[in-house]
């Protein structure tokens, strides 16, 4: 969400005139795009803050920008803390910057940080990718969960209306993009602010509608979704995955905790049970199908033997990557609040028993790719061997292979290639053109 953020706002300063810098320290507009799900994230962003308000000094006329999900948790708070800021903006006001920077050259120090609707304009974005393209298709979360700052951040939930996201992908496909991720707080959530029911009653415009909808569009060869929530993850949208083409075999499926007390008391909404009958629905229609997900150790008051059943649930699912965290307190958010915290040393350890435990299953995930043909999408050259390219599996393994075939065919960024998987590695695989 944040990438996608920042890619819109580059492309409004571009369309002003900016042009993007060589270095940080010799900009003289500098934006910062923040994330504030975790502490350190938070830290980095007053460290890179300290050094751009000693340069203001030098260069009255830089212009300094806090973006992004640390601007609307601090608000006015951090322009007392650091006055040298020009303005300090929410993630619903990414559309705005050109408007509030407009506001900054009157010599104002803007603050914006309201609630408000956002703006439908997304044709802008500066996109880091030629080939891969983020597309936002609901904003904020309704959810509640007690460890989560995101609500609180990035509002309540607005979901874009299916011909508006079909505009931008037909776009997109008409400039040579060749993947699109549909991307959401909570994706699955798309659609229930929008009104109308089909004849049998239920909700008109859920994500597996919107699959449907934005499929056939002539260009775009692969479609991917994040983030994903146990809660509203439908037999429905499983089966849609499985029929049509173009949507990826690759879930991202939090599920923070293998146990069931500790997701009660995080307000998760769901069961280890009903998460395992959502992994064996999945790899039941779709048996390859890569399943990467989300989980949180040291959560307050969890016991050792909660955090076993999350290490025995890794086990048991064999996922083929995680990201993992150990809980970190947030601002305005329940459990930040209670006595029973785990100390540091036990989050430190707990979290290195996941993460070994993690690359063990990720490389035992990956045997299953050796000797096999895979279609990859090249997206880049290798910027560590100029003679391969790499791009993703279906599956979204990162894989690695020449850029020349045996018969001297070569090939380019954009393009898909069959490759047989040669060598296996925890997080990426390596192999050749299969001719």
């Amino acid at each position: 969400m944040n990438k996608a953020d920042s890619e819109r706002m580059a492309g409004i300063l571009e369309r002003m005139g900016y042009k993007q810098a060589e270095e940080e320290l010799q900009a003289d507009l500098v934006l910062y795009n923040t994330c504030t799900i975790r502490d350190n994230a938070e830290q980095k962003v007053y460290s890179y803050l300290g050094r751009q308000a000693l340069r203001k000094k030098l260069f009255p006329q830089l212009k300094l920008i806090v973006a992004g999900c640390v601007a609307q948790q601090e608000g006015e708070s951090l322009l007392r803390r650091v006055p040298e800021l020009d303005l300090v903006m929410g993630p619903q006001h990414a559309n705005r910057l050109e408007t509030l920077l407009n506001k900054v050259e009157t010599g104002q120090q803007v603050l914006a940080t309201e609630e408000l609707y956002i703006i439908e304009d997304l044709t802008t974005a500066r996109r880091d990718s030629s080939i891969c393209a983020w597309v936002n298709v609901i904003y904020g979360c309704n959810e509640r969960c007690t460890y989560c700052v995101v609500p609180s951040v990035r509002g309540k939930e607005q979901s874009r209306t299916p011909p508006a996201i079909k505009r931008e992908i037909e776009n997109l496909a008409n400039t040579g993009f060749k993947e699109v991720t549909l991307l959401g707080q909570n994706i699955d959530a798309y659609g229930r602010d929008l009104p109308g029911t089909t004849p049998q009653g239920r909700k008109k415009n859920t994500l597996t509608d919107l699959l449907y909808y934005i499929h056939d569009i002539e260009g775009i060869e692969r479609i991917r979704f994040a983030t994903s929530h146990p809660r509203y993850f439908t037999s429905r949208l499983i089966e849609a995955c499985a029929e049509l083409p173009k949507v990826c075999e690759h879930f991202h499926i939090p599920f923070q905790s293998g146990d069931d007390e500790i997701l009660n008391q995080m307000r998760r909404g769901y069961k280890i049970k009903t998460y395992k009958k959502i992994i064996g629905r999945i790899r039941e229609l779709m048996p390859n199908a890569s399943i990467t997900a989300d989980v949180i150790v040291a959560f307050p008051g969890e016991t050792n033997e909660q955090f076993q059943r999350s290490l025995s649930l890794v086990e048991e699912i064999g996922f083929d990557q995680l990201n993992t965290a150990a809980y970190s307190p947030r601002p305005n958010t329940p459990a930040a609040l209670w006595p029973n915290q785990i100390p540091e040393e036990i989050k430190i350890e707990r979290l290195r028993k996941l993460n070994s435990l993690v690359e063990i299953k990720a490389k035992e995930r990956n045997v299953r790719y050796k000797d096999r043909v895979e279609e990859v999408l090249a997206e880049n050259t290798n910027p560590k061997d100029k003679q391969q390219l790499m791009g993703r599996t279906r599956t979204n393994r990162l894989t690695f292979f020449p850029k020349v075939d045996n018969q001297g065919n070569s090939y380019k960024p954009g393009d898909l290639v069959k490759v047989r998987v040669k060598d296996i590695r925890a997080f990426s695989l390596s192999g050749v053109i299969e001719n």
